[in-house]
Protein backbone atom coordinates (compact mmCIF):
# COMPACT_ATOMS: atom_id res chain seq x y z
CA UNK A 1 0.00 0.00 0.00
CA UNK A 2 0.83 3.32 -0.83
CA UNK A 3 3.19 5.23 1.98
CA UNK A 4 0.69 8.14 2.60
CA UNK A 5 -2.51 5.94 3.04
CA UNK A 6 0.03 4.10 5.62
CA UNK A 7 0.63 7.55 7.69
CA UNK A 8 -3.25 7.90 7.30
CA UNK A 9 -4.04 4.53 8.99
CA UNK A 10 -1.82 4.73 11.24
CA UNK A 11 -2.48 7.94 12.66
CA UNK A 12 -6.49 6.79 12.85
CA UNK A 13 -5.99 3.79 14.46
CA UNK A 14 -3.58 6.14 17.17
CA UNK A 15 -6.45 8.50 17.71
CA UNK A 16 -9.01 6.49 18.27
CA UNK A 17 -6.91 4.50 21.36
CA UNK A 18 -5.05 7.21 22.63
CA UNK A 19 -5.47 10.79 24.78
CA UNK A 20 -6.37 12.43 21.23
CA UNK A 21 -9.68 10.36 20.99
CA UNK A 22 -11.58 13.42 22.46
CA UNK A 23 -10.29 15.54 19.10
CA UNK A 24 -10.66 12.86 16.95
CA UNK A 25 -14.76 12.75 18.09
CA UNK A 26 -15.43 16.55 17.61
CA UNK A 27 -14.18 15.79 14.16
CA UNK A 28 -16.53 12.84 13.24
CA UNK A 29 -19.30 14.54 14.74
CA UNK A 30 -18.75 17.15 12.37
CA UNK A 31 -18.45 15.28 9.56
CA UNK A 32 -21.68 13.14 10.36
CA UNK A 33 -23.49 16.92 11.45
CA UNK A 34 -22.78 18.06 7.59
CA UNK A 35 -23.82 15.04 6.39
CA UNK A 36 -27.30 14.84 8.24
CA UNK A 37 -28.17 18.28 6.89
CA UNK A 38 -28.92 16.27 3.40
CA UNK A 39 -31.73 14.46 5.54
CA UNK A 40 -31.23 12.25 8.78
CA UNK A 41 -32.07 9.09 7.80
CA UNK A 42 -28.99 7.01 6.92
CA UNK A 43 -31.09 4.64 4.88
CA UNK A 44 -32.14 7.10 2.57
CA UNK A 45 -28.43 9.42 2.64
CA UNK A 46 -25.49 7.21 1.92
CA UNK A 47 -23.51 10.53 2.70
CA UNK A 48 -25.02 10.05 6.70
CA UNK A 49 -24.43 6.36 6.24
CA UNK A 50 -20.95 6.39 5.52
CA UNK A 51 -20.22 9.32 8.51
CA UNK A 52 -21.58 7.32 10.81
CA UNK A 53 -20.09 4.22 9.80
CA UNK A 54 -16.47 5.99 10.24
CA UNK A 55 -17.26 7.45 13.58
CA UNK A 56 -18.53 3.44 14.68
CA UNK A 57 -15.49 2.20 13.40
CA UNK A 58 -13.13 4.76 15.86
CA UNK A 59 -15.83 3.35 18.04
CA UNK A 60 -17.39 7.11 18.80
CA UNK A 61 -20.85 6.19 21.10
CA UNK A 62 -24.47 6.39 19.78
CA UNK A 63 -25.22 9.07 21.83
CA UNK A 64 -22.77 11.52 20.42
CA UNK A 65 -23.97 9.96 17.10
CA UNK A 66 -27.10 11.01 17.57
CA UNK A 67 -26.20 14.36 18.92
CA UNK A 68 -24.20 15.36 15.82
CA UNK A 69 -27.23 14.08 13.80
CA UNK A 70 -29.27 16.56 15.63
CA UNK A 71 -27.12 19.37 15.52
CA UNK A 72 -27.97 18.87 11.75
CA UNK A 73 -31.78 19.02 12.16
CA UNK A 74 -32.69 20.81 15.18
CA UNK A 75 -31.61 24.44 13.89
CA UNK A 76 -28.67 25.26 16.19
CA UNK A 77 -25.30 25.72 15.45
CA UNK A 78 -25.16 22.92 13.04
CA UNK A 79 -26.75 24.53 10.18
CA UNK A 80 -23.62 27.56 10.51
CA UNK A 81 -20.92 25.13 9.41
CA UNK A 82 -20.04 24.81 5.75
CA UNK A 83 -17.47 22.10 3.74
CA UNK A 84 -14.32 23.69 1.94
CA UNK A 85 -11.34 22.23 0.26
CA UNK A 86 -8.16 24.03 -0.07
CA UNK A 87 -5.07 23.66 -1.57
CA UNK A 88 -1.59 23.44 -0.78
CA UNK A 89 2.15 22.47 -2.02
CA UNK A 90 4.35 20.46 0.89
CA UNK A 91 8.15 20.40 0.81
CA UNK A 92 9.33 19.12 -2.39
CA UNK A 93 6.11 20.79 -4.10
CA UNK A 94 4.34 17.54 -3.41
CA UNK A 95 0.47 18.11 -3.77
CA UNK A 96 -1.92 18.32 -0.07
CA UNK A 97 -5.48 18.47 -0.25
CA UNK A 98 -6.71 20.20 2.63
CA UNK A 99 -10.52 19.30 3.63
CA UNK A 100 -12.04 21.36 6.19
CA UNK A 101 -15.69 21.80 8.42
CA UNK A 102 -15.70 25.14 9.82
CA UNK A 103 -18.34 27.93 11.21
CA UNK A 104 -15.77 30.84 10.43
CA UNK A 105 -13.85 30.31 7.27
CA UNK A 106 -11.54 33.18 7.61
CA UNK A 107 -10.34 32.03 10.79
CA UNK A 108 -9.84 28.65 8.80
CA UNK A 109 -8.02 29.82 5.93
CA UNK A 110 -5.80 31.61 8.10
CA UNK A 111 -4.79 28.77 10.18
CA UNK A 112 -4.14 26.30 7.60
CA UNK A 113 -1.93 29.31 5.68
CA UNK A 114 0.11 29.62 8.60
CA UNK A 115 0.61 26.11 9.16
CA UNK A 116 1.74 25.24 5.49
CA UNK A 117 4.13 28.43 5.73
CA UNK A 118 5.46 26.99 8.79
CA UNK A 119 6.02 23.48 7.24
CA UNK A 120 8.14 24.91 4.45
CA UNK A 121 4.83 24.64 2.27
CA UNK A 122 2.41 27.29 0.40
CA UNK A 123 -1.41 27.72 -0.59
CA UNK A 124 -2.15 26.72 -4.23
CA UNK A 125 -4.65 28.49 -6.61
CA UNK A 126 -8.08 26.74 -6.90
CA UNK A 127 -7.37 23.73 -9.13
CA UNK A 128 -4.02 24.07 -9.26
CA UNK A 129 -3.58 20.68 -6.86
CA UNK A 130 -6.95 19.18 -7.26
CA UNK A 131 -6.23 17.71 -10.32
CA UNK A 132 -3.99 15.26 -9.22
CA UNK A 133 -6.54 13.45 -7.44
CA UNK A 134 -9.50 10.98 -8.05
CA UNK A 135 -12.37 10.92 -5.56
CA UNK A 136 -12.44 6.82 -5.13
CA UNK A 137 -13.92 4.68 -2.28
CA UNK A 138 -11.10 3.49 0.20
CA UNK A 139 -11.08 0.72 2.43
CA UNK A 140 -8.33 0.05 5.32
CA UNK A 141 -8.30 -3.99 6.26
CA UNK A 142 -6.24 -5.14 9.42
CA UNK A 143 -4.23 -8.61 8.14
CA UNK A 144 -4.38 -9.89 11.75
CA UNK A 145 -4.03 -14.00 11.24
CA UNK A 146 -5.33 -13.66 7.92
CA UNK A 147 -3.76 -14.42 4.32
CA UNK A 148 -3.93 -10.96 2.78
CA UNK A 149 -3.83 -13.07 -0.30
CA UNK A 150 -7.55 -14.34 0.71
CA UNK A 151 -8.47 -10.46 1.44
CA UNK A 152 -7.26 -8.99 -2.00
CA UNK A 153 -9.27 -12.23 -3.78
CA UNK A 154 -12.67 -11.19 -1.75
CA UNK A 155 -12.21 -7.51 -2.48
CA UNK A 156 -11.48 -8.17 -5.72
CA UNK A 157 -14.56 -10.94 -5.94
CA UNK A 158 -16.96 -8.21 -4.37
CA UNK A 159 -15.96 -5.38 -7.55
CA UNK A 160 -12.52 -3.67 -6.09
CA UNK A 161 -10.66 -1.59 -8.80
CA UNK A 162 -7.47 -2.08 -7.37
CA UNK A 163 -5.53 -3.97 -3.94
CA UNK A 164 -2.42 -3.55 -2.21
CA UNK A 165 -0.89 -5.00 0.87
CA UNK A 166 1.68 -4.94 2.99
CA UNK A 167 2.44 -6.84 6.23
CA UNK A 168 -0.27 -5.27 8.62
CA UNK A 169 -3.22 -3.37 5.93
CA UNK A 170 -4.56 -4.32 2.64
CA UNK A 171 -5.49 -1.34 1.22
CA UNK A 172 -8.90 -1.25 -1.48
CA UNK A 173 -9.43 0.70 -3.55
CA UNK A 174 -13.42 0.94 -5.02
CA UNK A 175 -15.57 3.22 -7.04
CA UNK A 176 -17.33 5.57 -4.75
CA UNK A 177 -20.85 3.38 -5.52
CA UNK A 178 -19.38 0.36 -4.97
CA UNK A 179 -17.26 1.23 -1.47
CA UNK A 180 -20.64 -0.19 1.05
CA UNK A 181 -20.86 -3.72 -1.44
CA UNK A 182 -17.14 -4.43 -1.25
CA UNK A 183 -16.46 -3.18 2.73
CA UNK A 184 -19.89 -5.80 2.84
CA UNK A 185 -18.30 -8.52 1.39
CA UNK A 186 -14.95 -8.44 3.13
CA UNK A 187 -17.01 -7.91 6.98
CA UNK A 188 -19.42 -11.61 5.95
CA UNK A 189 -15.84 -13.06 5.02
CA UNK A 190 -14.50 -12.29 8.30
CA UNK A 191 -11.89 -10.00 7.75
CA UNK A 192 -11.54 -6.90 9.81
CA UNK A 193 -12.29 -3.67 8.41
CA UNK A 194 -10.14 -1.03 10.15
CA UNK A 195 -11.75 1.83 8.17
CA UNK A 196 -14.19 2.96 4.94
CA UNK A 197 -14.36 6.12 3.31
CA UNK A 198 -14.45 8.06 -0.04
CA UNK A 199 -10.95 9.68 0.04
CA UNK A 200 -9.16 11.53 -2.78
CA UNK A 201 -6.48 9.61 -4.23
CA UNK A 202 -3.72 10.74 -6.02
CA UNK A 203 -3.38 9.86 -9.12
CA UNK A 204 0.67 8.96 -9.30
CA UNK A 205 2.46 9.04 -6.10
CA UNK A 206 5.97 10.76 -5.03
CA UNK A 207 8.87 9.56 -3.40
CA UNK A 208 11.05 12.31 -2.05
CA UNK A 209 14.30 12.12 -0.28
CA UNK A 210 14.04 11.07 3.17
CA UNK A 211 14.98 14.62 4.24
CA UNK A 212 11.85 16.26 2.17
CA UNK A 213 9.27 13.27 3.31
CA UNK A 214 10.22 13.94 6.79
CA UNK A 215 9.65 17.90 6.67
CA UNK A 216 6.21 16.78 4.41
CA UNK A 217 5.44 14.38 7.45
CA UNK A 218 5.67 17.04 10.26
CA UNK A 219 3.77 19.45 7.67
CA UNK A 220 0.52 16.87 7.34
CA UNK A 221 0.84 16.21 10.63
CA UNK A 222 0.37 19.78 12.10
CA UNK A 223 -2.79 20.15 9.27
CA UNK A 224 -4.38 17.24 10.82
CA UNK A 225 -4.11 18.71 14.20
CA UNK A 226 -6.15 21.84 13.09
CA UNK A 227 -9.42 21.96 14.59
CA UNK A 228 -11.21 22.61 11.80
CA UNK A 229 -9.68 19.81 9.31
CA UNK A 230 -11.38 17.17 9.08
CA UNK A 231 -8.90 14.93 6.74
CA UNK A 232 -5.48 15.49 5.02
CA UNK A 233 -4.41 13.72 1.44
CA UNK A 234 -1.05 14.14 -0.68
CA UNK A 235 0.62 12.70 -2.85
CA UNK A 236 3.90 11.37 -1.07
CA UNK A 237 4.57 8.42 -0.82
CA UNK A 238 6.14 8.06 2.69
CA UNK A 239 9.04 4.89 3.05
CA UNK A 240 8.50 2.99 6.24
CA UNK A 241 12.35 4.58 7.84
CA UNK A 242 10.37 8.20 7.34
CA UNK A 243 7.30 7.08 8.82
CA UNK A 244 9.23 5.26 11.88
CA UNK A 245 11.36 8.74 12.22
CA UNK A 246 7.95 10.41 13.15
CA UNK A 247 7.07 7.88 15.52
CA UNK A 248 4.60 6.54 13.45
CA UNK A 249 5.26 2.72 13.14
CA UNK A 250 3.18 0.90 11.91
Amino acid sequence: MSGHSKWSSIKHKKAATDAKRGKLFTKLARDVTMAARSGDDPDMNPALRLAIQKARDSNMPRANIDRAVQRAVGGGDGAMLEEITYEGYAPGGTAVLIQAITDNRNRTVADIRATLTRGGGAMAESGAVAWQFDLRGLIAVEVGDDDPDEIQLVAIEAGADDVSADADIVEVITDPGDLEAVRAALTDAGCEVNSSEIAQIPKTRITPADNVAGQALRLLDALDELDDVSRVYSNVDFSDEVLAAGGLAG
